[in-house]
């Protein structure tokens, strides 16, 4: 009994505290022996710290899943951000969240379009096929930097089934007036892309700037041929995780 409660608190010790600072605000000296977590587990303890209740815990959890498989194989060169697009939420809504992996802290959200073909408001069927107008599932890589017919765009290179052919889609990300809230107003929904994640203007350079180079951005949505068939969705991860989210 007495080693049962021993762990419970060392587990809630965990939960609670990154690099000795305890979510309640006071302080604690380090753990001298470290307690590691399954991608699950840690999932649970830092959802509830995001700073943000509007990322549900599904995307998530499967975002974690993703990002610790491609770090656990060295594919991440940018490993400090993770971005994660909900498409089960409305257009109209900031459905775009980038986490500071360092801090596991939401550090920005926002609006972001879906195809012209994936739906109208809510996003409701997606491709991978050329000329589909429709958004693409899963996880990339953010590529590189470039100028084009958008002006500052940003490359994505899909890793999965439902989304490998995104360069020669020309599936990136950029900047677009259409995804605004006064475009919202104005029309009654957000604008939409011919497949691309399209972002607001404001503040877009500084999300360039985070993302860009190798980071893991997530395009979620419970399609039931995508969560059957994701080599990410479904990895058995061994990787076991300190209680600040490094690989232990």
């Amino acid at each position: 009994m007495k080693a049962l409660t021993y762990i419970i608190l060392v587990i809630t010790f965990c939960s609670f505290s990154f690099n000795g600072i305890n979510f309640k605000g006071y302080s604690h000296p380090p753990v001298e022996e470290e307690i590691l977590l399954d991608v699950n587990s840690f999932a649970e303890d830092t959802y509830n710290h995001l700073g943000t209740k509007d990322l549900f815990f599904k995307p998530y959890n499967l975002a974690l899943k993703g990002y610790y498989k491609l770090l656990a194989n060295n594919k991440l060169r940018n490993a400090d951000y993770l971005t994660i697009v909900d498409m089960t939420k409305s257009a109209n809504e900031e459905r775009m969240f980038i986490i500071d992996t360092k801090s596991w802290q939401v550090v920005h959200t926002s609006l972001v379009a879906h195809g012209m073909k994936t739906g109208d408001e809510f996003a409701q069927t997606f491709s991978n096929v050329e000329s589909s107008h429709q958004s693409s599932l899963g996880f990339f890589l953010t590529g590189e930097v470039y100028n084009g017919k958008h002006d500052m765009s940003l490359k994505l290179d899909g890793l999965e089934y439902s989304n490998n052919k995104a360069r020669e889609r020309g599936v990136v990300i950029h900047a677009a007036d259409y995804v605004s809230h006064d475009y919202i107003k104005e029309n009654g929904r957000l604008g939409r892309s011919y497949g691309c994640p399209a972002l607001p203007r404001s503040g877009y350079e500084s999300v360039v700037e985070k993302i860009k180079e190798g980071s893991c951005f997530f395009i979620y949505y419970p399609e039931k041929e995508y969560m059957k068939k994701s080599k990410f969705v479904n990895a058995a991860l061994s990787v076991q995780l300190t209680c600040d989210g490094q690989l232990g």
